[in-house]
């Protein structure tokens, strides 16, 4: 049996879960609205203020599908009712970011500036105090897209392993390497 498939969702209060005939689920909530699309072979129930979701096999197939399926349900309960932060860093002297509406303006040591545009589901903030490193704020509903452009974003200037510049997440502990030893 899964160990995740088979716990319950529990539906907070301001969010509504339907399931469409052909295996649609939609879950709205404060923060947003977010659709998934679920396999035929799975069963979404809805009982009482929880989500069920039950797989008709034992076959392998079945049981990754099963526990998939409700971690993606519960991602998208969670995320139209709290909603996720991603924090990112920019260290390196001369690093910059600025938000202008949806484009992050991003300056990295290259010899131009890196203009990216964000999705709308995606709210931007930065923040930049003296004498501390620039810092990133994105919000959404969607862990999905939002962990996509937060990997996006750091795979333009990745922390490198000796002084640690580049953009990494806040709270993030890099592996650093010694650099060269003297020799006598």
């Amino acid at each position: 049996m899964s160990r995740i498939g088979i716990l319950p969702i529990e539906i907070p209060a301001g969010v509504a879960v339907t399931v469409s005939d052909d295996n649609i689920v939609t879950v709205k909530g404060p923060k947003g609205e977010l659709k998934q699309k679920v396999d035929k072979d799975i069963t979404i129930k809805l009982e009482a203020n929880q989500v069920l979701v039950s797989r008709p096999t034992e076959q392998k197939r079945h049981k990754a599908m099963h526990g998939l399926y409700r971690s993606l349900i519960n991602n998208m309960v969670h995320g139209v009712s709290i909603g996720y932060k991603i924090e990112q860093e920019l260290v390196g002297v001369g690093y910059r970011a600025e938000a202008k509406g949806q484009i992050l303006e991003l300056s990295l040591g290259f010899s131009h500036d890196i203009h990216l545009q964000l999705p709308v589901e995606i709210s931007l903030a930065t923040k930049t105090e003296r004498r501390a490193n620039p810092i990133i704020t994105m919000e959404s509903a969607d862990k999905q897209l939002i962990g996509h452009v937060a990997a996006k974003i750091r795979s333009l200037r990745a922390p490198e392993p000796y002084k640690g510049k580049g953009i990494k997440f806040v709270g993030e502990v890099l592996r650093r390497k010694a650099g060269k030893s003297a020799s006598a």
